[in-house]
């Protein structure tokens, strides 16, 4: 069986963190996506906004998370993957906020993966081809921040993972950064040749998927050994609203939005033996607060469904 994961956002509060980890564990959780992001907020840094979370020292950062780390290893969950706060560059943001991302955001997000001994974090690429011209121009400033935190990643033994996502252009949602999973191969392979270990891998992202109409199958089966996480949530086609998988249907008839027979066939063809991580931290804030055991219960049982269809190459009778 594969082991499944969810976000701690929503659940791990920093004045007792252990009781957080301890219900994931209850719900069937066995893993956790540590939500990194949620202490520098993407909304508060489109309106170039920069909160002082980061401008404590590594060693100050490190003290602040040993409750959690602890509290994590107490509860037998592990911190299995992060989300670096995003986005780490801003098109329309001043040079001092972009610098700041850059030079102080992204180096001590990677010390704290380290620490938590998280051994992949996610990052999103640039959204710059509208900007610069081309998707080619556009990996290129995504490559060159990449190099600069993949020493790092080297030396601590982190994968970095880039992430299929979407853009919005003129009131449309259309392909964001790498949604080609061939471009992506190659860059991946290129990277690690070039640092000689696997400093880059993938992260799948079902909702993004859906919302720019990726065959997600062909994607995956493209992807191979590169995928190395995901984040699974599901949408109506329309925004990236972050539900439970089966939420949504695009007739009377229950035909889901989201391919989610494709994701599982994809998976089978790699041979998938990783996580199964849940990205659906605002359903927790949709139902109420008292059904939050019983939300996160139904999530990780979904995830059981889909770790029997994968590893078991079929569907189980649950």
């Amino acid at each position: 069986m594969l082991q499944v994961g969810v976000q701690t956002k929503n659940v791990v509060e920093d004045k007792c963190p252990e009781e957080g980890f301890a219900l994931l564990k209850r719900a069937g959780f066995s893993c956790a996506d540590f939500s990194l992001n949620s202490y520098l907020l993407n909304t508060s840094l489109y309106q170039s906004e920069v909160n002082s979370f980061f401008d404590r020292s590594v060693q100050e950062l490190e003290t602040f998370f040993i409750p959690h780390k602890e509290g994590a290893r107490a509860a037998g969950i592990q911190i299995n993957q992060m989300h670096m706060p995003y986005p780490v560059y801003i098109p329309s943001g001043t040079k001092e906020v972009n610098a700041y991302l850059w030079n102080n955001v992204a180096p001590k997000s990677m010390s704290v993966c380290a620490f938590l001994e998280c051994p992949y974090i996610v990052i999103h690429g640039f959204k710059l081809a509208y900007f610069l011209g081309s998707e080619e121009k556009e990996w290129a400033q995504t490559e060159a921040f990449l190099d600069s935190i993949a020493p790092m990643a080297k030396e601590m033994g982190i994968t970095i993972c880039i992430e299929n996502l979407y853009d919005g252009i003129a009131g449309h949602l259309v392909e964001g950064p790498c949604c080609d999973a061939g471009r992506a191969v190659e860059r991946i392979e290129r990277m690690n040749d070039k640092y000689h270990a696997e400093v880059l891998g993938f992260c799948f992202d079902t909702g993004h998927a859906n919302l720019a109409g990726v065959d997600m199958e062909n994607f995956i089966t493209a992807l191979g050994s590169h995928l190395k996480v995901l984040h699974i949530h599901d949408n109506d086609g329309i925004s990236d609203l972050h539900q439970i998988p089966f939420t949504f249907t695009k007739t009377r008839e229950n035909k889901s939005s989201t391919d989610w027979d494709g994701f599982i066939r994809g998976l089978q063809k790699i041979k998938f033996r990783g996580t199964l991580s849940f990205e659906t931290a605002p359903v927790l804030s949709t139902f109420p607060d008292v059904m939050k055991f019983d939300t996160l219960a139904f999530i990780a049982r979904i995830g059981e469904y889909f770790s029997y269809c994968v590893y078991r190459d079929g569907s189980p009778r649950l």
